[in-house]
């Protein structure tokens, strides 16, 4: 078995180079870029904490490699016929000292501040942000601090009232279980993930000379729209971060949703 096949198995727990992208494998060339690039946002470095970034590391590495195995048209065609990465000790060898992010970059375009704002906008209260909202709250079982940080363009302050809604009439309807972390979350654990919040979004603005920092405003586009400002030689490093999170898609919205009380 070879190793790249094995690191699949372990970081990803499938040996399937398509189940890693989360695509069939009849996939066209497109549909492997999209889920290359979606579970990328999810796994990508900057987006854990210190002492995880080691493994997330070595799983954003992982994920690239597939990806540049199931976009060559032989190399694919060889796994498909064989099951295995032929040549996957060279294929290693020579890859290894490769810049994973810079490759990521290469591949999709720069994110800009448009972009950002105008992806948060077609996400919020879409079928995508609701599919979303439900697989982190059946994953972490209903915990809150959690959900919150899974949830795409998603903030303590402006969203969780909202996202809450949605799983409560979830839970009513009963396609998600009700989850005693959830349904049973002490006052004192939401106050302490809002305060926290609050602390971080005035932190923040702080750090970029927002003299409204006091104000509890924690809009993103102003955000992004104050450090584009004050921080222009710092936008690469800004972007590479946020692009974890947020790619270049437009969803449907979910106009049933809005009508829910």
């Amino acid at each position: 078995m070879s190793g790249l096949i094995e690191d699949c198995f372990k970081y990803y727990n499938t040996r399937n180079l398509y189940s890693v992208l989360g695509i069939e494998s009849d996939s066209d060339e497109s549909q492997v870029k999209k889920g290359y690039r979606r579970v990328s946002l999810k796994v990508h470095p900057d987006r854990v904490e210190p002492e995880q970034q080691q493994e997330a590391t070595l799983k954003f590495q992982i994920l690239g490699k597939v990806y540049s195995i199931l976009s060559d048209k032989e190399k694919r065609a060889v796994y498909d016929e064989t099951g295995e990465v032929v040549g996957d000790d060279e294929f290693n060898d020579e890859q290894k000292n490769r810049d994973w992010n810079k490759y990521w970059r290469q591949l999709f375009s720069v994110v800009t501040v448009d972009d950002i704002v105008n992806y948060e906008r077609n996400y919020k209260e879409s079928d995508e942000e609701l599919a979303d909202l439900k697989e982190a709250y059946l994953k972490y079982e209903g915990d809150m601090d959690k959900i919150m940080q899974c949830v795409l363009c998603a903030n303590v302050i402006d969203d969780e009232p909202r996202l809450t809604e949605i799983l409560n009439n979830l839970i009513k309807s009963q396609e998600i279980p009700d989850f005693p972390k959830f349904s049973k979350e002490t006052t004192k654990k939401k106050e302490r993930r809002k305060r926290k919040a609050e602390k971080e979004a005035k932190e923040l603005k702080k750090e970029l000379g927002d003299d409204s920092a006091a104000t509890g405003n924690n809009s993103l586009t102003s955000l992004i729209k104050q450090r584009q400002k004050s921080r222009e030689s710092e936008m690469n490093d800004f972007f590479s971060h946020l692009e974890q999170k947020y790619a270049n898609q437009k969803p449907t919205k979910n106009k049933s949703k809005k009508s829910k009380k």
